[in-house]
């Protein structure tokens, strides 16, 4: 007795270690949200009334089966089954026509008394079976007593990664589901395809299910928000997604551009408008495929988008238009002018007289406003109005249903932004909200976070608005973090000639992209390498000196120099000196070495290390 204890303890150790080396060999475990993705995008399976996939909840025959097909060529379009095909699965249970197609394909067999079983948990091995069965695998291809061989082969063909049922015994979990049917999407069938082409998709250049691409791929509308939209969706969205943030259904308003994905149970909305005039229809109004508005071309996207713009539609050059964008920022649908009124707000950054075709072979002239937004686009208005550069504008509807621009005053705001850059003073920002801060003509779009714990006085809130729900969903400041200057470093200063014939030469890089000033009679007071451009870097209304750091080294988003620890900037710039040359670099070459970086102000007010030199 003694030594069969021994034994049955000794094979107890030796299937722990098997289990584990498959663990091994399978990998690391594909990330849950992307496999969950995948999975739900192809209607393999679906969440609830809420979206939630419930993922620790056992999984059920009838269910399992179910997932089976609609994981198979053409396993959406099974319905409900002619005739009961199992005593204990009749004709009206919710799973027959799945069981009944299953069966019919070879993928599942009922138990040896007639039974199906339906309600019964799925079992690893069962599942596995399954599987196997969808790469063409059958009896013949597995040696060794049920369900040894199965389960080899689900090894080798790593669809155990994430998996945590370990037995043949062991019930499976809409988790572990989530991960079979991800692994099998890559696995390769036994004629050696990959199995997601059999679904007609591919892997991504990773040899993992392109994500984007099966959504993509199971992707209604756009259709545009107005009344009764929502009797197209045909379900309730247990997710709701407005402009790329998280949002709820009553959050999508009216004009937005929707898509939605059944299967995800998820809704994508996109409140993006564009309001000007038609100033180009390409390659015609016979076959338009994009249209020019406000100085930008956009693509169009839909068919009722070409035919609203065409020669047989409603809008032509030289009318005044609101394009509703959809998600791949192309023309979803179109409307008129009075949609967008008061969408676009921006600052005045250039004010000049520009010819227009006028639709009938000839062209006239008309001053012209160019704005920059709050969306960091610059648009282009025609405009009887007098502006000057700086001035803060609003696009409305005109008379006639033209387009015209309103002046806006000074804004009357200033506080302090919440630690978690949440709030500004009693406002808090709203999702998505647009932040321009504007330096000389250049502006920064900026989020929420990058102002957390500054101070701004009224002087540097050009402007703000607020949403129906009271918070900032619209804000322009006036130079706060220095984000829209551009940066790089000087390479060589030469000063020559005395007195009135005094002139200097200057050399730098910015970016990557070499600039000189021979001979400039201009001196601009620069101590050091590190260096910020005002104005076009070809011939700048100023070059003015950063400041230096002492050495130290790169931690995470942070340059360590001492004591001190210094913020980068999200777009920091790297140079390589070697010879006493600049080489533009990568952040990855600054990482293991003493560095030096340039900031340009404290952090405490917006500053952050702009530049960064590798020796």
């Amino acid at each position: 007795m003694k030594i069969k204890r021994i034994t049955a303890a000794a094979m107890a150790v030796c299937l722990s270690l098997v289990l584990a080396l498959h663990a091994s060999a399978a990998g690391t475990a594909p990330s849950l949200e992307d496999a969950s993705q995948a999975v739900t995008a192809l209607g393999i399976m679906s969440g609830d009334g809420s979206g939630n996939l419930n993922l620790s909840q056992k999984v059920t025959r009838a269910e399992f089966v179910t997932m089976v097909v609609k994981a198979s060529p053409g396993g959406d379009g099974v319905g409900q089954a002619a005739t009961s095909p199992y005593p204990d699965v009749p004709r009206g249970h919710w799973a027959s026509g799945y069981v009944e197609a299953a069966v019919s394909r070879g993928l599942v067999s009922a138990f040896s008394d007639g039974t199906f079983r339906p309600d019964q948990e799925i079992k690893l091995a069962e599942a596995v079976s399954m599987v196997l069965s969808l790469l063409g695998y059958g009896p013949e291809d597995f040696s060794g007593a049920y369900p040894t061989g199965q389960l080899s082969m689900y090894h080798s063909l790593k669809l155990s990664s994430g998996v945590t049922a370990a037995g043949a015994a062991s019930p499976l979990t809409r988790q572990d589901a989530v991960y079979l049917f991800y692994n099998l999407l890559s696995a390769k069938t036994k004629a050696g395809a990959p199995y997601i082409q059999s679904l007609g998709h591919s892997l991504d250049a990773s040899g993992k299910p392109d994500v984007v691409s099966l959504v993509n791929g199971q992707m209604e509308g756009p259709v545009v928000a107005q009344r009764g939209w929502q009797s197209s969706l045909g379900f309730t969205p247990g997710k709701v997604y407005r402009n790329g943030s998280n949002a709820v259904l009553t959050n999508i308003q009216e004009y937005d551009v929707v898509y939605w994905n059944r299967s995800m149970n998820t809704v994508w909305a996109y409140g993006k408008k564009t309001t000007g005039t038609i100033q180009a229809i390409a390659p015609s109004g016979a076959e338009p495929s994009s249209v020019t508005v406000a100085g930008r071309t956009y693509q169009i996207e839909t068919s009722s988008a070409a035919y609203a713009l065409s020669d047989l539609g409603q809008y032509h050059l030289g009318d005044a238009v609101t394009l509703l964008l959809g998600r791949s920022g192309g023309v979803a649908a179109v409307a008129g002018v009075s949609v967008g009124a008061g969408n676009q707000v921006g600052v005045v950054v250039n004010v000049e007289n520009t010819s227009y075709p006028d639709g009938s072979g000839g062209s006239y002239t008309a001053q012209t406003v160019t704005l920059l937004a709050t969306d960091g686009q610059t648009y282009q208005y025609q405009s009887q109005g007098s502006y000057r550069k700086g001035s803060v504008v609003r696009v409305a509807a005109g008379q006639g249903d033209g387009v015209s621009l309103r002046g806006l005053g000074s804004a009357s705001l200033s506080g302090q932004v919440s630690k978690d850059g949440a709030k500004l003073d009693k406002y808090s920002f709203a999702q998505g909200a647009e932040i321009l801060d504007v330096s000389e003509s250049r502006g920064a779009v900026i989020h929420p976070g990058r102002l957390a714990g500054l101070k701004l006085d009224s002087g540097k809130v050009r402007y703000y608005s607020l949403n129906p729900q009271g918070e900032i969903d619209m804000l322009i400041l006036n130079d706060v973090t220095g984000d829209a200057y551009q940066y790089g470093v000087l390479t060589r200063f030469e000063e020559q000639g005395e007195g009135m014939s005094r002139y200097y030469t200057y050399e730098y890089d910015v970016g990557g992209v070499k600039y000189a000033l021979p001979g400039s009679t201009t001196r601009f007071r620069l101590n050091g390498v590190g260096l910020r451009v005002l104005g076009d870097p070809a011939d700048p209304d100023r070059l003015q000196s950063l400041t230096a750091t002492k050495a130290g080294q790169i931690v995470g988003n942070q340059l360590i120099a001492g004591n001190q620890a210094y913020t980068l900037s999200d777009d920091v710039l790297v140079y390589e000196q070697r010879s006493g040359q600049y080489y533009l670099s990568s952040l990855a070459r600054a990482e293991n070495g003493d560095v030096t970086g340039w900031y340009d102000k404290a952090e405490s007010e917006g500053g952050r290390v702009r530049v960064i030199i590798v020796k």
